[in-house]
């Protein structure tokens, strides 16, 4: 980033929801460096505020934090009283697949009434510019692969339900007052982790994306990897996914903040690769990196999943003029240097 674009950028404080979680750590990071002031919401449910600690060591900057849950409108619209934000990224949510379909009232209530929460605070400080950080299963079952933003959506469980639902929320509120301006980034399979080995992924109790599941087999944390169905209409049999690393995906999140100004309405990206992997030769790929087997064995499918899908992330590239520059083996490796650096996560 030139000096010019820093300058630019300094006097933009942008407010960051669930900003001491994975994606959003890395984000803040990378807006510290593109000279942004950073306010992080975060309840903690699912994260550590030690991951914002190692992000103000690396950057030698700092964020104000409040521990807050958007369901608690006054705690939220407290933050709002005391700063003018720029714009807001909004990651704060549940996100477990499986979970969701166990406790679906409880992700409506924290994902759906939360971002209600959170949208009436914009709109009575004035404050209109919004990143949601949205996700790949608004697509459902695709019929067919690669998709784009203009594949019909339709979801498969709950989680993926909040996350169409609260896209359908702000569409409307872009509708009802022009003055909005809304990016919808559709993620695929966020990965990896910083570089430097300080920040990474750290999930509460038994981890819910394979990654970090393989990475905590890996360091001895867990006995093995289970592997949900060999029975899909793959070459192998196991579900293919796109994936993305988690410093790339976040760049995008700094951009679409950047580029906002030359956007209006509603604007929908799909975030990923372009191409996919099936959860064998990831787990192949890591047991070359590290040298040794990642023990694991197939169980039955999960609820809510699918066989495969990959994103056409050309439009996120005409609009942000973004492009993954991570590959597998980068993932991989930044991973792995998180995790044995960490073997637990941000309590080692």
């Amino acid at each position: 980033m030139t000096k010019e674009a820093e300058m630019e950028n300094s006097n933009k404080r942008v407010l960051v929801t669930g900003g001491a979680g994975y994606i959003g750590s890395h984000t803040c990071l990378l807006l510290l460096e593109a000279g942004f002031d950073v306010v992080v919401v975060d309840n903690l449910s699912n994260s550590s505020v030690e991951s914002l600690k190692r992000v103000e060591k690396l950057t030698n900057r700092s964020i104000h934090f409040y521990k807050a849950d958007l369901t608690n409108f006054d705690e939220l619209s407290q933050v709002f009283d005391q700063y003018q934000f720029d714009s807001v990224i909004h990651f704060a949510g549940l996100k477990a697949v499986g979970e969701s379909t166990q406790i679906p009232l409880t992700y409506y209530e924290q994902n759906v009434y939360g971002t209600i929460n959170l949208l009436k605070a914009m709109n009575q400080h004035n404050c209109k510019r919004i990143v949601f950080s949205s996700s790949a299963t608004v697509y459902g079952d695709p019929a067919n692969v690669p998709i784009t933003e203009d594949f019909p959506t339709s979801a498969t469980n709950p989680y993926g339900r909040t996350k169409l639902f609260i896209e359908e929320i702000m569409r409307d509120q872009a509708i009802a007052d022009s003055e909005w301006q809304i990016v919808l980034l559709r993620y695929f399979n966020p990965v990896g982790a910083h570089r430097s080995g300080q920040i990474g992924e750290d999930p509460s109790g038994i981890p819910n994306n394979l990654m970090p599941f393989i990475s905590q087999v890996a360091v001895g944390k867990r006995e093995k990897l289970s592997i949900f169905g060999d029975d899909y209409p793959t070459p192998d049999g196991t579900g293919i996914r796109d994936y993305i690393h988690v410093v790339d995906l976040s760049d995008a999140h700094v951009k679409a903040v950047q580029k906002m100004n030359a956007l209006k309405g509603v604007t929908t990206l799909n975030l990923g690769a372009g191409k996919g992997y099936s959860v064998l030769e990831m787990v192949k790929a890591f047991e070359k990196h590290i040298e040794q087997p990642i023990p694991h064995q197939m169980v039955a499918r999960r609820s809510g999943d699918i066989a495969e899908y990959w994103a056409d992330p050309s439009l996120a590239a005409e609009v942000l003029g973004w492009e993954t520059k991570s590959g597998i083996a980068e993932m991989i490796s930044d991973t792995w240097r998180w995790q044995s650096s960490n073997p637990k996560g941000y309590d080692s």
